[in-house]
């Protein structure tokens, strides 16, 4: 089904990402590839994607993206801490000048007091060294919260 929101937002990041001359790796866990799916819809896209990782387990975070078990154990997969961690991982394991990454409660159940459902976490990274991160809290039900998560990725990327 088409998503023209998401389709404009996908061309706004292509745009922004080839007037520097540079790609983009994501690496998701919440969000199941809809990052990468986003901006692979997007023709053209092959000029400024690179690849994305869907880590959905903390041994896959572990694994394909180096995200520390201390920082798994210290912080959860829903954290700031381990969104950079995810970060660092896919710069260091793609060619991309630029990522992103994502890990959230999408629900309906897995939320607590302290991340309740609608809680995602977010970094964006850049081969130079910087890195920032974010967290937001959704409402509404399963797939509002991952649509909502993949245009707060792509957007956040740009600012």
């Amino acid at each position: 089904m088409p998503d023209d929101e998401l389709e404009a937002l996908s061309r706004r990041v292509g745009d922004w990402l080839a007037a520097r001359g540079a790609t983009l790796a994501c690496a998701e866990s919440c969000t199941g590839g809809w990052v990468a799916q986003t901006v692979t819809a997007t023709a053209g896209s092959s000029g400024w994607f690179d690849c994305g990782f869907v880590t959905y387990s903390n041994e896959a975070k572990q694994d394909l993206l180096g995200v520390a078990a201390a920082t798994l154990a210290r912080n959860g997969a829903v954290s700031e801490e381990t969104v950079r961690e995810m970060v660092t991982g896919a710069l260091a394991r793609s060619r991309a000048r630029f990522a992103l990454a994502v890990s959230g409660v999408a629900g309906p159940g897995g939320g607590t007091v302290a991340k309740p459902v609608g809680m995602v976490c977010f970094a964006w990274g850049e081969r130079d060294g910087k890195l920032r991160s974010d967290t937001v809290h959704f409402a509404g039900d399963r797939t509002s919260i991952r649509r909502q998560a993949v245009i707060r990725a792509l957007a956040g990327l740009m600012t």
